[in-house]
C-alpha cells in the first residue's frame, strides 16, 4: 500500500471521530448551561473558555472572538471555517482525505460521508441548529457512528483498514482526555480530590454524557457520581469502548496487524511506543496517576504519548523518500496535529 493512501485513510478516520466528539462536547455543555442559575458574563466565560482550551484552540479562538460566550464558542467549534477542528472543517477534511482514496472505500461509506458533508454545507444546517441544537448534534453523532458501522460491515479488513482503526483509536483516546480536561481544575495539582459538592456532581455527569459513558458507568457504579470513579472509568476501564485503556489496546493490536509482529515484540518505533504506553496503562491505578502527576498532568502525559505514537507512525509508514513528492497535505495535517497537542498543554 502506498504511504499516502495509508495516511489518507488514517486522517479520514481521525477527522470523523473528531467531529463526533466535538458534537458530544458542545451538546452536553449547552444542556448543562440550561440548568445553571444566576449566570453573569464572568461565569459564562468560565464555563465556555475551558472547553475551547481543552481542544487546543484557545489562541485561535481569542484571535477571532473578543469573549467566550455560548454563541461565540458554539460558532467556533461547530461552523467556523477558520478553525480546522470545528465540526464543519473536520468533516470537510475527512471527505477530502476519503476522496483521494476513493478506490479503497465502498460506495456505501463514501455516500454516507458525502451526505454528512453536504448537509453541513447546506442552507438547511444553520436553521436546523437554531431550531434544535440537540437534534443537529444528534445528526452529526449518529452519522459518525453510522460511518463506523458501515466501515466495519463493508470495507475489506486488510492493511488499509488497520490504518483506519489506528486513526480512530488515537483520536478517540485523545478526545476522551480533552473532555476530562475541561474539569481538571476541580482536582488538586497532585493527589486525590476532596469535598466536591452537588454542583460538581452535575458537571461530572455531563462529562460522562459527553463520552456516552453514563449508562455504562451506572452499570458498574450505580447512579452515585464520584469524580474519582469517573476519571478512573474514562481512563482505565478495560471494557468501555471510549476509555483510554480500551483505545490503547485496540491501537496496539491494529499496529501489530499492519506489521504482523506478535504482542510482546516490536518492529518499529510506533509499536515500541504503543506497547510501552499500553503496559503503563494496564498496570496503573487512577490513584497512581493522580498522586504522580495530578489530573491535568496525567491527561497531558497521555496526549503526549499519543502524539509520539502518531509521529512514529508517520516516520515509519508515511515519511518515505520514495514518496516525498506526494504533496503537502499530509505534512500539513501532521504539523497541525502537533501544534494542537502543544497548544493544549
Amino acid at each position: 500500500m502506498l504511504s499516502r493512501v495509508a495516511q489518507s485513510l488514517y486522517w479520514m478516520s481521525r477527522y470523523v471521530e473528531r467531529a463526533e466528539n466535538t458534537a458530544r462536547l458542545v451538546d452536553v455543555n449547552l444542556q448543562l448551561l440550561l440548568d445553571a442559575r444566576a449566570l453573569d458574563d464572568a461565569s459564562i466565560a468560565a464555563h465556555w473558555l475551558p472547553i475551547v482550551e481543552s481542544t487546543g484552540d484557545a489562541e485561535r479562538f481569542l484571535a477571532l472572538h473578543p469573549a467566550a460566550t455560548a454563541r461565540s464558542v458554539v460558532e467556533f467549534l461547530v461552523f467556523e471555517p477558520g478553525n480546522p477542528n470545528s465540526i464543519v472543517a473536520a468533516v470537510s477534511q475527512a471527505r477530502e482525505n476519503a476522496r483521494t482514496v476513493r478506490d479503497q472505500l465502498t460506495a456505501e461509506l463514501w455516500e454516507e460521508l458525502n451526505r454528512l458533508y453536504l448537509f453541513l454545507h447546506s442552507d438547511e444546517a444553520r436553521p436546523r441548529f437554531a431550531a434544535s441544537p440537540a437534534e443537529f448534534f444528534g445528526v452529526v453523532k449518529n452519522d459518525s457512528l453510522l460511518l463506523t458501522g458501515i466501515g466495519h460491515a463493508t470495507v475489506m479488513h486488510g492493511e488499509g483498514w488497520q490504518f483506519v482503526e489506528v486513526g480512530r483509536y488515537i483520536e478517540r483516546a485523545d478526545q476522551t482526555t480533552r473532555i476530562l480536561d475541561v474539569l481538571h481544575a476541580a482536582f488538586p495539582e497532585r493527589g486525590l480530590p476532596r469535598g466536591l459538592g452537588e454542583r460538581h456532581a452535575g458537571e461530572w455527569t455531563a462529562v460522562l454524557r459527553s463520552s456516552s459513558a453514563w449508562d455504562a458507568y451506572k452499570s458498574v457504579y450505580g447512579a452515585n457520581v464520584d469524580p474519582l470513579r469517573v476519571v478512573g472509568f474514562l481512563l482505565l476501564h478495560e471494557e468501555f469502548p471510549r476509555s483510554v485503556r480500551f483505545c490503547a489496546e485496540e491501537l496496539d493490536a491494529a499496529l501489530r496487524r499492519i506489521s504482523g509482529v506478535a504482542a510482546g515484540r516490536f518492529a518499529n518505533a510506533a509499536e515500541q511506543r504503543s506497547g510501552r504506553f499500553l503496559a503503563e496503562l494496564r498496570f496503573a491505578t487512577v490513584e497512581d496517576l493522580l498522586e504522580a502527576r495530578g489530573l491535568h498532568g496525567s491527561l497531558d502525559w497521555i496526549q503526549t504519548r499519543l502524539g509520539e505514537i502518531g509521529a512514529a507512525l508517520y516516520d515509519t509508514y508515511v515519511s518515505l523518500p520514495a514518496e516525498s513528492d506526494a504533496g503537502p497535505s499530509v505534512d500539513q495535517q501532521m504539523q497541525q496535529q502537533q501544534l494542537r497537542a502543544r497548544s493544549a498543554r
